[in-house]
């Protein structure tokens, strides 16, 4: 943990710690105990265990959330959208894992005004995906007999069972996975006359992806 501020040092450990413990199985006094720092320097950083544990939810949540809505900005067809949007969704299972791992524990402890929020984050984020196959199937791109919600429901569910089975030290990387996925969900979704564009499109993602994280 060197050259981490205290405020990541806790996060680190308190994921270890949920993990492996649980929730109420972790103080706060054993965290900073693990850390050998103050209680006054978790205060500092947290009004409380349970904002920790929102902390720990909310910063996967937002990543996903704000790179759905920045594909939906920076691409402009429903099928590139929706590519961009699964590339992300996925790869936070990897950027991110102790975070969900503890999401998917312990999320049933969040306070009430903290699951809210969280709650909120999530449905803005089933709400860019819905609106994402609406516009598809509108554009002639997605199979028009298509449940709007069922889809994007399925798309979700699938993805976010990612958790359970992917390891970092596995066979294939989180991008060969996200490929995997956008490969399968598109099949699913396009109509005949747009698979037969999917492939540049997929390329031109990737391009633009990489052209974008270089600034």
């Amino acid at each position: 943990m060197a050259n981490k501020t205290l405020k990541e040092r806790i996060i680190d450990t308190a994921l270890h710690l949920f993990e492996q413990y649980g929730y109420h199985g972790v103080t706060v006094d054993r965290i900073v105990t693990e850390i050998n720092a103050s209680k006054g320097g978790f205060y500092h950083n947290f009004k409380s265990k349970d904002e920790l544990l929102y902390h720990i939810h909310d910063v996967f949540i937002t990543y996903v959330l704000n790179k759905a809505q920045a594909a939906y900005e920076n691409y402009k067809t429903p099928t590139e959208r929706l590519c961009a949007i699964i590339q992300s969704f996925v790869k936070v299972f990897h950027l991110y894992k102790p975070h969900i791992t503890v999401f998917y524990q312990e999320s049933n402890y969040l306070k009430p005004e903290y699951a809210q929020k969280i709650n909120e984050k999530r449905d803005e984020f089933k709400q860019v995906i819905f609106r994402v196959i609406r516009e598809g199937i509108d554009a002639g791109e997605f199979r028009p007999e298509l449940s709007v919600e069922i889809t994007g429901m399925t798309i979700i569910g699938m993805v976010n069972w990612t958790y359970k089975w992917y390891k970092p030290e596995g066979p294939m990387t989180i991008e060969q996975i996200a490929d995997y996925f956008i490969d399968f969900i598109l099949h699913s979704v396009l109509t005949e006359k747009a698979k037969q564009k999917a492939e540049n499109i997929i390329y031109f993602i990737k391009s633009k992806q990489a052209s974008l994280q270089s600034f």
